[in-house]
């Protein structure tokens, strides 16, 4: 009786997390699209919108390839689909990874929601375009970091968010 005690427990604690998750992913994705929508229909690649002159502007760049630009300078027909593979194959092992380890802290589980919803967003446009929707475009004199998008942040933010939760783990148990 007790095992299916604890099975109940561990269904009604992969639930909540499915929707957690879920609620997280699906806020990121309507966030990323609809910014890509308005960046695809009001921004032009050659005559970026200065929003803080000298410091960031919204341009229109269309990424071939995946963070920072990395592999958009390598030309092949089916480049966009082993990205769109690989980025797949990614959020399925952090999706079982959300799922199956049982000592991961909220902030972790929030931060791998970050990245899977951010993922998502990027394979919509890979999908779509065969390349991602970048726009957002922060520089200082002729110095640019490389244009990126909403989900590119939400991937940013969850990894870091990943990084400080294993740091103050550490942290703690050398502590004790």
């Amino acid at each position: 009786m007790s095992s299916e005690k604890g099975a109940g427990t561990s269904w009604k604690l992969r639930g909540g997390r499915l929707i957690s998750l879920l609620v997280i992913v699906i806020l990121v994705l309507v966030l990323d699209q609809w910014s890509k929508l308005l960046a695809l229909q009001q921004l032009s690649p050659i005559y970026p919108k200065k929003v803080v002159d000298g410091f960031f502007s919204l341009t229109l760049v269309m990424n071939s390839g995946v963070a920072f630009g990395v592999f958009s300078g390598i030309e092949s027909s089916i480049k966009s689909y082993w990205l769109l593979a690989l980025s797949g194959a990614t959020v399925g092992l952090v999706i079982f990874y959300y799922f199956h380890e049982k000592n991961l802290q909220k902030v972790s589980r929030f931060g791998l929601a970050l990245v899977v919803g951010g993922a998502f967003g990027n394979m919509i446009d890979r999908w779509r375009y065969e390349k991602v929707v970048d726009f957002l475009d922060f520089y200082w004199q002729n110095y640019h970091w490389p244009a990126f998008n909403i989900a590119d942040c939400a991937i940013s933010i969850g990894v870091t968010l990943l990084l400080v939760d294993a740091l103050l783990s550490i942290w703690r148990e050398c502590k004790s």
